[in-house]
């Protein structure tokens, strides 16, 4: 089944102008008709559904180009390594937000007054 630009917009809820930046990027090579108009295939459809992914997983666009130019993102086990590590620290700053925002709903004392708080904050002030 073939799909014009704004057939394939709709069924991802996307706007046309994404599916057209991503293909001057070099992440979509649509095939075009008689008149030039774009046209998407069923392998431009997994195309888009693995971009949403790669997107979904944090990757940058550019990321993405270089994973995907090969047909085998597992080519390219270093930037899989690297961004796995950059997931990794983004979590430990994520769960140390969410633990922190945790002690503060726990503490029963003001702001200005609880310890965990005024810990946190001690912490933050570099040494002069």
């Amino acid at each position: 089944m073939k799909s014009s630009i704004g057939e394939l917009a709709r069924r991802f809820g996307l706007a046309t102008h994404v599916l057209r930046h991503w293909e001057s990027m070099g992440l979509l090579t649509p095939a075009r008709d008689e008149t030039g108009r774009r046209v998407y295939g069923e392998a431009d459809l997994v195309r888009v559904a693995l971009i949403l992914i790669g997107k979904d997983a944090g990757f940058e666009l550019r990321e993405m180009r270089e994973l995907l130019r090969s047909g085998n993102p597992m080519q390219h086990p270093d930037l899989l390594r690297r961004h796995v590590a950059d997931l990794e620290q983004r979590i430990a700053a994520a769960t140390a937000a969410k633990e922190l925002i945790e002690e503060a709903l726990a503490c029963t004392l003001p702001f200005a007054e609880c310890p965990h708080a005024q810990a946190h904050i001690n912490a933050r002030i570099p040494a002069g």
